[in-house]
């Protein structure tokens, strides 16, 4: 699929019964993208000036976040910056907010968490081709959080408590209608899959530690590998053995064959002064939000 087709999502043509209502306590954040090879650089490719969040690194450039405002009125729509020409684009437009974009297996379109009319959070898939509506992907699952598809027509999702007091699980399932399993409680945030060893991975809290483990689906079977720092929320895949994360603003990596061992791969703190969060990688390159001090 060419560049052109990847950044042009089918704006909503149909309209909600009801706006989302302003969103005025959106953190202010950055993305940055640094070129992790042979000669490094970084520059950020959002303003600081508000919601800037949840990047995704590919081959043509970085989806993420944004927070747009009109009449007072706040609410999210998703972004592509174009690493050829350097320019960003407003992919979504729509009245609704749309979080956490992830490319779909089929390579035609994003799918996305949207906060419809109703206040209901659903998982969307927005196609490239302009021609196509937005459409659900699921009907009867909600409220989803995050997700990841796996590669055969399957996914993993952050499902939020029903109450406050109810915790957070990850689910299980596929898009032939298969009622979701329950894979674990009180989950982290972020969610992924490793197409080389075939796993879903995610974080969840035991004994008040949050542990970054796997699923693999065939033998339905959870691994752990190692209890994150206590300050850390967020991880990206640096290859197939090797997760990195962000600690007082450094970035650190451990390979899963021996996960007990902490390695340093770079110090971002002369980019970010305050706090880095979420982490994308791809082909040496790594998106990361800074947050700001306000």
């Amino acid at each position: 699929m060419s560049i052109s087709m990847r950044v042009k999502l089918a704006v909503c043509l149909f309209a909600f019964a009801s706006c989302l209502p302003a969103y005025s306590a959106m953190p202010k954040s950055q993305i940055w993208l640094a070129e992790l090879g042979e000669h490094f650089s970084a520059k950020p490719i959002t303003e600081n000036t508000a919601y800037f969040n949840q990047p995704l690194v590919t081959d043509s450039g970085v989806y993420y976040t944004a927070e747009v405002s009109a009449d007072g009125n706040s609410q999210t729509d998703l972004f592509f910056y174009d690493f050829q020409s350097q320019n960003t684009t407003n992919l979504t437009q729509s009245p609704v907010s749309e979080y956490s974009p992830t490319l779909h297996p089929n390579g035609e379109g994003l799918t996305t968490i949207v906060v419809e009319g109703s206040g209901k959070q659903k998982l969307w898939f927005y196609p490239f081709d302009q021609a196509t509506k937005p459409s659900r992907v699921f009907e009867h699952i909600e409220p989803v959080g995050y997700h990841a598809w796996g590669s055969n027509q399957d996914l993993i999702m952050f499902i939020l408590g029903a109450t406050e007091s109810a915790p957070h699980t990850l689910q299980y399932t596929d898009i032939n209608g298969h009622l979701p399993q329950i894979l674990a409680e009180d989950i982290g945030r972020t969610l992924s899959y490793n197409r080389a060893r075939d796993v879903f991975a995610f974080t969840y809290q035991v004994n008040g530690l949050m542990w970054f483990a796997t699923y693999h689906r065939e033998s339905d079977h959870i691994q752990r590998f190692f209890a994150l720092p206590s300050q850390v929320q967020d991880y990206t895949w640096l290859d197939d053995n090797k997760v990195a994360y962000s600690l007082d603003n450094k970035i650190y990596y451990r390979d899963l064959n021996a996960p007990k061992k902490v390695h340093l791969l770079r110090n971002l703190r002369s980019y970010c002064q305050t706090s880095i969060s979420r982490l994308s990688f791809f082909d040496n390159k790594l998106a990361f939000v800074c947050h700001s001090e306000d």
